[in-house]
């Protein structure tokens, strides 16, 4: 049984004007960035930048014009994202609301959701993060302990999530929590919108070895939510977090965002590279290409309704192994040549994905996670 099936993905017409107009948009707006923050782009934040894609049309392409979106193709949008990966936009701030929060709004939410909190998504003003892992509960996302108990007019709030990317700038959370006391594993979950300027939530910074804030720890003490925070039904909040992250796991961030350190590389290496970076460049563009077709495939199936979650998980995973073993094949190839400290772009570069890159296997559900996905999908558990 075949785990991966092709989807075509049917390019959109207008694809090569749609590269153009985003390319001149770049060449206009795009910040004159140091090296290193143009390396793992998905994740550098920007609100200013994201305010201007925002008015550009960038964000929430395929969300309803109702809303404050465009009602593109699903696939110009997945050409709007390699363009800006590619040239190491700072898309970090808008990413997770328009991936995930406002698709999952347009799902399960409710019109007074969606009226509240997509047009701000839209205009690449109004940001989100999502709360899934805890302390004790980070791979065993079913394990999770922070509570939600009824009281008049809402929720109230106990508990704490941690590696909640981008927490300190966002004005929304969509959590996960169990809201049936006494349920084990997946029962009992459900989701909440949570703004994050409510009284009894608590963000607090998480920074790595390499000095980054993009994690944070965010803690709630009594924390109350009007009954209106409630997403979707109560008890399926495991049913609808899992389908939010086959729009998380495939996406062309899973191969690109280490893309400008490629191509740094190929730009030092002149028309003439010996032998040894010859070979590596070719093998890295290879895995690259095919990378390429594998996304393509799953966001054709997304865009046709069908649930890729197992494609999905392939994806992830090789994209992680390819970003992570990037960084240390190019650091291999150049050999007395890599001066970590010469101050040029790809010694920048390549200085911040050996530091960052370990972690790439982390977000979005760590190898061990998807791996178990993969072996389900082909029978095997």
């Amino acid at each position: 049984m075949s785990v991966f099936a092709i989807h075509p993905f049917a390019t959109p017409s207008d694809a090569q004007a749609l590269r153009g107009e985003v390319r001149a948009f770049l060449a206009e707006h795009l910040p004159d960035s140091a090296p290193a923050r143009r390396t793992n782009c998905w994740a550098v934040l920007d609100p200013d930048f994201s305010r201007k894609l925002g008015e550009a049309g960038f964000i929430g392409m395929l969300w309803p014009r109702r809303y404050g979106g465009h009602e593109r193709d699903p696939l110009e949008r997945y050409i709007v994202l390699e363009e800006l990966l590619a040239a190491g936009a700072p898309v970090g701030s808008h990413w997770i609301a328009d991936r995930q929060t406002g698709p999952l709004l347009l799902r399960y939410g409710t019109e007074a959701q969606r009226r509240k909190y997509l047009p701000g998504m839209a205009r690449g003003e109004l940001f989100a993060c999502i709360g899934l892992s805890e302390p004790g509960a980070g791979s065993d996302l079913a394990n999770i302990r922070t509570s939600a108990m009824r009281v008049d007019g809402g929720w109230r709030l106990n508990g704490q999530k941690v590696w909640t990317t981008n927490a300190h700038d966002a004005a929304v959370m969509l959590t996960l929590v169990r809201t049936e006391a006494g349920s084990e594993r997946r029962e009992g979950l459900s989701q909440f919108l949570v703004d994050l300027d409510l009284p009894g939530v608590e963000v607090r910074p998480i920074i790595d070895l390499a000095g980054h804030h993009e994690f944070n720890e965010v803690f709630f003490d009594d924390a109350e939510v009007p009954d209106g925070a409630l997403v979707g039904v109560e008890g399926e909040g495991w049913t609808q977090a899992t389908a939010e992250l086959a729009l998380e796991r495939s996406g062309p961030e899973r191969y690109l965002s280490s893309h400008v350190l490629l191509a740094s590389l190929i730009d030092a290496a002149q028309p003439e590279p010996d032998a040894v970076l010859a070979g590596v460049i070719g093998r890295l563009t290879a895995e690259l290409w095919t990378l390429r077709q594998m996304s393509m495939s799953v966001a054709a199936k997304l865009a046709s309704g069908q649930d890729p979650m197992v494609e999905a998980a392939v994806v992830k995973d090789l994209g992680n192994n390819y970003e992570q073993a990037l960084p240390i094949a190019i650091q291999a190839a150049l050999g007395c040549e890599a001066q970590l400290a010469d101050g040029s772009a790809l010694a920048d570069m390549l200085a911040m994905l050996l530091q960052s890159s370990p972690s790439f296997s982390l977000r979005g559900g760590t190898r061990e996670i998807m791996r178990g996905i993969i072996a389900r999908g082909l029978g095997l558990r």
